[in-house]
């Protein structure tokens, strides 16, 4: 149906793209690389989403930008939860949510900030808070705050990365933030690392794990971890028990549905696995995605 689409070398392997467009873009010496063309227009959506989500735009195509009338972000997931696509250079090409609430939508963590994209989320209803997992993800923050007249939230471990911060999350206890939305304080990746599970469904884990395909079970990214690895594996053993949901939905990484019974089993063999890690030098490359 169409034979030029390509990865050019810009790729960072951040693996949103292969998220997206399964089957048409696999991994390959370190960064994405287009398996074949798309054969109808599923597979030719699925390539325009991987484009319009890239933080290097490195999913292109010879002749064509990509179609502005096929962008399909925010893109639902789930009743209520949608993926922002339009990932930002500036958080390491991290993904972000918008979840619907009757109460005031949540953005939680920020693409790229672009108005037309902060147009078409606000179509989608008043965002009353703005919420950071982490340091990482804090770039575009206060700019989509302001822009929809949110509050924004971190922890105060992380604090110098948003220090205009409307609210500020204290301590290691979990806390509940507004109705049905607790807020887990999971100090790792960075000191400040959170994640928020609303409704008892939908986990927003930041960086501190996520699905990973190659070995079919929640990771942490150990080779990433900035802060300290034993702080993880703490935050998690005594979070395993607390935390029910059966979305996982990561920063980076894969995102998985389970039962949240075996999501619990998985956190407690990762808390497990955790534990017996040591320090390491940082190292993209390590990532098992």
């Amino acid at each position: 149906m169409d034979d030029g689409w390509f990865v050019d070398t810009r790729c960072t392997n951040c693996d949103v793209a292969r998220q997206l467009a399964p089957g048409l873009i696999g991994e390959r010496e370190g960064r994405s690389e287009l398996l074949r063309q798309p054969r109808d227009e599923t597979e030719r959506d699925a390539l325009h989403a991987a484009a319009f989500a890239c933080h290097m735009r490195s999913v292109r195509h010879s002749s064509q930008r990509p179609n502005p009338a096929l962008d399909p972000f925010p893109m639902r997931l789930d009743d209520g939860v949608y993926l922002c696509g339009h990932n930002s250079q500036h958080t390491a090409g991290a993904n972000s949510y918008l979840v619907r609430r009757p109460t005031g939508n949540l953005l939680i963590d920020t693409p790229r900030w672009a108005e037309p994209l902060a147009a078409r989320l606000a179509e989608l209803g008043r965002v009353s808070d703005v919420l950071l997992t982490h340091r990482d993800h804090a770039a575009h923050g206060r700019r989509f705050a302001d822009r929809f007249g949110a509050r924004l939230w971190i922890h105060e471990g992380d604090l110098d990365a948003a220090p205009d911060a409307d609210r500020v999350i204290r301590g290691l206890e979990p806390m509940e933030i507004a109705e049905g939305v607790i807020v887990h304080p999971l100090p790792g990746h960075t000191e400040g690392s959170v994640l928020y599970v609303v409704d008892e469904r939908f986990c927003f884990s930041g960086d501190s794990f996520y699905w990973s395909r190659t070995t079919a079970d929640i990771e942490v990214a150990e080779s990433v971890t900035w802060y300290s690895i034993q702080e993880l594996a703490a935050s998690l053993t005594r979070s395993a028990d607390r935390l029910r949901f059966e979305w996982l939905l990561p920063g980076h990484g894969d995102r998985k549905r389970l039962p949240p019974q075996e999501m619990r089993r998985r956190l407690h063999g990762l808390a497990e696995r955790t534990r017996a890690l040591r320090p390491r030098p940082v190292d993209f490359s390590a990532v098992r995605w």
